[in-house]
């Protein structure tokens, strides 16, 4: 595992010395990228072999020197879509805590060991909380967490069951942000929120060495991806130009897709309207609750992300989302998150546009498991339980099931 050269200023190229764990820019609070000495590893690394280690920790050799705190995370399938063989979809469900959350938590909360932190502090719309929560009780460290308390009641079951300091906030992610910096000093918390620090963008990008791996060294046309915090986004573009510098992979990069919800679509209005960061969402809603962001702290990298690529933001509204996740239900046998329903629902309509064709080769990320939300799927369904008060009654048969 690489030793960290330095950390660097997404913002200003500003370097930060890496002897501590960072938070954020010292001049321009940007968000800082870790940076190792590629040259020199692409003397000594080579591509992993086939096979070996199953999990994100494959790739160790791009990676930050330590020892890690892991569940298995990473080395998730890429599926095949049964109606467009052309269409993958990246089953980050498999993963810990069931999301892609885990690949970050794993990396951040690993060099949070390292570095002797014993007080973890996030604000979270969800998932991200029930992977701090997971991998901080892994590692003997306490984990404070604040989420809104409309989240998927699995988030907020999660970081019960896993002994973290669980507060529900009247608000959005933003508000809990607010809370977690109004008391972090005080309370002797590391905040661990997106791009707040620099290692979990080393965990996500392990997404885009695997695609890439997963696809025989070779870029898709497109990538889909749910953008909320958009930590995964970037962390890829990350993946892609370090590949490329270790000649690992060569080649025209994909289209990224960063994909919103109608209800919250912060980062796709600004890419309308042509803007460098994005405006606060006021009233922000949507039943994905993953893009319920109203204000992404890396917005800035995201829509430059898109704009390099050739890419485009797409938001849709909730119904859409819905038809695409029932739809992905019921004829490929995939149960989708929200957030990763989304994104199909963003390739439809950019097939429908003409921006892609049927014959590109896309990866579609699913984000996390839709069982995860069934309480926020069933109430955009308009489900409700059947009543239970008047179970028939049950007759005794005798024999093998019950006493004659």
């Amino acid at each position: 595992m690489p030793p960290i050269t330095f950390l660097e200023c997404s913002r200003c190229h500003h370097h930060v010395s890496a002897d501590q764990y960072q938070t954020v820019c010292p001049k321009c609070a940007g968000a800082l990228y870790v940076r190792y000495d590629l040259k020199a590893l692409k003397m000594s690394s080579k591509r992993p072999e086939t096979g070996g280690k199953q999990s994100m920790w494959r790739y160790k050799n791009v990676l930050p020197e330590v020892d890690p705190v892991t569940l298995g995370e990473g080395w998730t399938p890429m599926l095949p879509g049964r109606r467009n063989s052309n269409v993958f979809i990246k089953e980050e469900a498999n993963n810990p805590t069931a999301t892609f959350k885990a690949r970050g938590m794993s990396m951040a909360v690993s060099m949070a060991r390292h570095y002797g932190l014993k007080k973890l502090a996030a604000p979270s719309a969800g998932n991200a909380a029930g992977a701090l929560a997971a991998y901080a009780a892994a590692a003997g460290i306490e984990a404070n967490i604040f989420m809104p308390k409309d989240v998927p009641f699995a988030n907020y079951l999660e970081g019960v069951a896993y002994g973290a300091n669980v507060t529900l906030v009247d608000g959005l992610i933003s508000d809990c942000a607010r809370i977690v910096n109004e008391r972090k000093e005080k309370e002797g918390w590391f905040d661990i929120s997106t791009l707040k620090e620099p290692f979990r963008v080393e965990g996500k990008k392990t997404m885009g060495y695997e695609l890439v791996e997963q696809l025989g060294w070779t870029y898709p046309d497109a990538v889909f991806y749910p953008t909320g915090g958009g930590v995964g986004l970037i962390g890829m573009w990350k993946a892609f130009e370090e590949m490329e510098e270790l000649g690992w992979v060569s080649g025209k990069r994909p289209k990224m897709i960063a994909i919103q919800a109608s209800g919250c679509a912060p980062v796709a209005r600004a890419y309308k309207e042509g803007a460098e960061v994005s405006k606060m969402v006021e009233n922000a809603t949507t039943f994905a609750a993953g893009l319920r962001v109203p204000k992404p702290y890396g917005d800035y990298i995201i829509l430059d992300i898109v704009r390099q690529s050739g890419g485009t933001v797409v938001d849709l509204p909730d119904e859409v989302i819905l038809a695409s996740l029932l739809d992905w239900s019921k004829n490929e046998g995939l149960l989708l998150s929200p957030e990763g329903a989304a994104a199909t629902a963003a390739y439809d309509h950019l097939i429908e546009t003409g921006f892609l064709k049927p014959s590109d080769r896309v990866v579609i990320f699913n984000t996390g498991a839709g069982l995860k939300y069934v309480d926020m799927i069933a109430e955009a369904m308009g489900l409700s339980r059947p009543n239970t008060t008047n179970l028939p009654m049950r007759t005794p048969v005798g024999g093998i099931i019950t006493p004659q």
